[in-house]
């Protein structure tokens, strides 16, 4: 395992940086200064972009389903469109950022990607959905490019048009074992979806175990329950000294299984879990440094919330003014948009600066030619032929890097500085010496 230990803390992201240079003259910013479309799931006349001087992209995400909601994605998506525009457009042209709920359906995501496709975007941006096998076709066929899907399912990370920008569940798993290795742990259970999503992360989680012979447990979960009693009671086992348990739930049934767990009293099992099931609300929610999270293992792709390098989507959440809607910056699916938002305008300015004009094809032409886009919140990344993951299932998996965390004083924070890279685990290697 290797641990890059340079300091995220001290990079202001790419957004804070490029504001000290004018993005367009004054005349042009003038012109630009009118607010963003955004549109809903049921379209209309914003579906269409006719205008040569408009740049549209599109975020989707559920609301209104339950447990799998991500309503601060296409939130943020509409921030930063009018954060942008507000400034002067980018590199002289307007950002229309177009919003879709995808309903955590297969009909609702090919949906999406085909109102992205009716609407000439030249990217979809961040965005959540399991559905890859619907929505990918629909993108490839067009010829749209997806950049830092949240990386749910198997086609962000295979299809030669998607662009991820974080290692998905199976980073987050492999790195959770990587964790509890290094924590002493001699036994995990792994709390799961009884899902084909879940059956993947038993895979990554044994890569990550087995040099050290730690015993896995299974154990199955449904998607969405008010009692995982009888789950919780499976993992801890007979809560002897070196148990632990990782869980890779969703964030509301992940509130859920820590009553159950609160409730069960376990006195040696020590518990972990991945960002997405835990964030620092679910920690506030379930009684902070006095809940059953205190002193909880946790692995996530970005630095904490609390790091300087989210100053710029600190700032862009203060500065909205569509009111009355709540943008958790500690949501790593807000924190994955922002990130992906981010390296589209580092792509913007990169394609600006060779005189090319960005379209969905020359987009990816940039990415695909080994371009390193570096934002400062993940280590450089590079969807160059040469820099792919050796894996057939996941060769567009090139951010391999992960940053421990642990529940401190009720606040979610590193566990060691920088990012750990766990490339070996993912593709089945031997562990470095």
């Amino acid at each position: 395992m290797t641990s890059r230990r340079d300091s995220f803390q001290g990079r202001p992201p790419i957004a804070r940086r490029r504001r000290r240079r004018p993005i367009a003259a004054a005349a042009t910013a003038a012109a630009l200064l009118p607010t963003l479309f955004s549109a809903s799931a049921c379209g209309g006349p914003a579906d269409a972009s006719t205008n040569t001087d408009e740049l549209t992209v599109m975020t989707w995400a559920p609301s209104g389903t339950g447990s799998a909601d991500r309503p601060g994605m296409t939130a943020i998506a509409e921030a930063i469109g009018q954060d942008v525009n507000l400034k002067g457009g980018l590199n002289g042209h307007r950002l229309r950022v177009v919003t879709c709920n995808e309903h955590n359906t297969s009909e609702g995501a090919k949906d999406c990607a085909q109102r992205a496709v009716d609407a000439k975007a030249v990217a979809v941006i961040g965005s959540y959905s399991q559905w890859g096998d619907a929505f990918m076709p629909v993108l490839e066929r067009a010829g749209i490019p997806l950049i830092g899907g949240y990386g749910l399912s198997q086609p962000e990370f295979s299809s030669p048009l998607s662009y991820p920008v974080d290692g998905g569940m199976p980073a987050l798993i492999a790195g959770s074992g990587r964790q509890l290795v290094e924590a002493g742990c001699k036994a995990v259970a792994l709390i799961r979806p009884d899902t084909p999503a879940g059956d993947n992360l038993l895979g990554y989680l044994g890569n990550a175990l087995k040099p050290a012979g730690i015993k896995l447990l299974d154990v199955k979960a449904p998607e969405q329950s008010s009692d995982y009693t009888p789950v919780a009671r499976k993992a801890i086992g007979k809560d002897e000294p070196g148990n632990c348990v990782t869980s890779a739930l969703a964030a509301e049934p992940t509130g859920n299984l820590l009553d159950a767990y609160r409730r069960l009293t376990p006195k040696n099992t020590r518990i972990a879990s991945v960002i997405g099931s835990v964030q620092q609300s679910v920690v506030d929610s379930t009684g902070g440094d006095s809940g059953p999270l205190a002193g909880a293992y946790v692995t996530s792709w970005y630095p904490p919330e609390s790091a300087k390098t989210w100053d710029g989507l600190r700032s862009v959440v203060r500065a909205d003014t569509t009111g009355g809607r709540t943008i958790d910056v500690a949501d790593p699916g807000v924190q994955t948009t922002w990130v992906a938002y981010e390296v589209f305008r580092l792509v913007s300015d990169k394609l600006a600066a060779a005189g090319k004009p960005v379209t969905a094809k020359s987009i990816a032409a940039l990415l695909d030619s080994g371009e390193v886009i570096d934002v400062g919140l993940t280590p450089p990344l590079n969807w160059g032929t040469t820099n792919m993951l050796p894996s057939g299932e996941s060769p567009r998996l090139v951010n391999t890097w992960i940053t421990y965390q642990v529940v401190k004083g009720g606040r979610m924070t590193l566990q060691q500085p920088g990012f750990v890279d766990i490339r070996w685990v993912l593709t089945g290697a031997r562990p470095p010496a």
